[in-house]
């Protein structure tokens, strides 16, 4: 298979093309480097199987020869990066998902859309199920990324109801592992590289609210498992929501059900780090979620796919990581 990655060089896009060219795969990669970084693909540049463009896919995606899938990655997906690029993040969740789709409908090809358990905003049902409608503040700060990406599955949705493409849509859930930046923003990152400096953690609220953390390998196997899936031929006009548990096309959520607090999770880096035990509060951004826990029943019986991952297990991988990081930042 050829398959078109765009966002191929940030956290997870990156994962995946180590993925699929260790499977054999050709694979194209369309970023702009905006929040992605070329370190995170350099291995494969010149390679016979990648291909590289540094492009903004909102601008167009042009390719010649045969593409079996696109799987559409390309976004800010911190909120220190939304918040950063408001304007950058709503063309690509909507112009950028246009030209992916139309790329695809071109080709003929399967398309994967990269969604986020964002679309739920701050819930207020309890786990979050995908056939749970969110409860989202259009015109606050975070719904530049929010409404984004509820916009492009609305899109995908219309592409596969319209067209017929064969389309799928990951819901990610709080994700974390190898190739994070050191200012990702993100509260994993956050708080090891706090840590490992020596500065206070820093949390925001009272620490109460609550988030699920999946390991970056465990979200790498949902997704692919996802992209490869066969249509079971229960979708279609009108079957959508007759058949929900079966209908490969409608969104699945990819993420770990394990629940903890953001002051369990800090309490985690500093055991397992043994370097800063304080604690700095901050006022909450407005609009943060007080708590999300992903069901993940759909993604189960559909792709048989749990996450194996523990979190202190998850933790220790990206505290080495970070270590590495740090030293070759101080040894530059």
């Amino acid at each position: 298979m050829r398959i078109v990655i765009t966002g191929g060089a940030g956290f997870l896009g990156s994962h995946l093309v180590d993925r699929f060219l260790a499977e054999g795969y050709q694979i194209v990669v369309f970023d702009n480097l905006l929040t992605g970084r070329i370190e995170n693909i350099a291995e494969h540049l010149g390679t016979s199987r990648f291909e590289f463009f540094e492009q903004d896919v909102t601008l167009g995606l042009d390719v010649e020869g045969r593409v079996d899938a696109v799987l559409h990655f390309a976004s800010p997906a911190s909120p220190v990066d939304y918040l950063r690029y408001p304007i950058q993040t709503l063309k690509v969740g909507s112009m950028g998902t246009h030209k992916a789709l139309g790329l695809a409908k071109e080709k003929g090809a399967r398309f994967l859309l990269a969604s986020t358990s964002e679309v739920y905003g701050d819930p207020d049902v309890h786990p979050q199920s995908e056939s749970y409608w969110g409860h989202v503040n259009p015109v606050g700060p975070r719904g530049v990324y929010d409404e984004a990406k509820r916009f492009a599955e609305a899109m995908t949705m219309a592409y596969h109801r319209v067209h017929g493409l064969d389309t799928r849509i990951v819901r990610i859930f709080n994700t974390y592992g190898e190739r994070m930046r050191l200012d990702d923003g993100r509260v994993v990152s956050n708080f090891v590289v706090q840590a490992l400096q020596g500065v206070p953690l820093t949390i925001y609220g009272d620490g109460l609210q609550t988030r699920s953390f999946c390991f970056v390998s465990d979200l790498l196997e949902g997704i692919v498992r996802l992209m490869l899936h066969e249509d079971t031929g229960m979708s279609g006009e009108g079957s959508s929501y007759m058949c929900e548990d079966l209908d490969i096309h409608l969104p699945v959520n990819i993420g770990n059900p394990f629940e903890y607090t953001v002051l369990e999770l800090a309490q985690c880096v500093v055991d397992l780090t043994g370097i800063s035990r304080l604690i700095e509060f901050k006022p909450l951004p407005v609009d943060d979620p007080k708590v999300r826990k992903p069901d993940v029943s759909r993604a189960m019986k559909l792709l048989s796919w749990e996450p194996k991952v523990s979190l202190q297990c998850g933790l220790e991988s990206t505290i080495s990581y970070f270590q590495r990081l740090l030293l070759g930042k101080e040894m530059v």
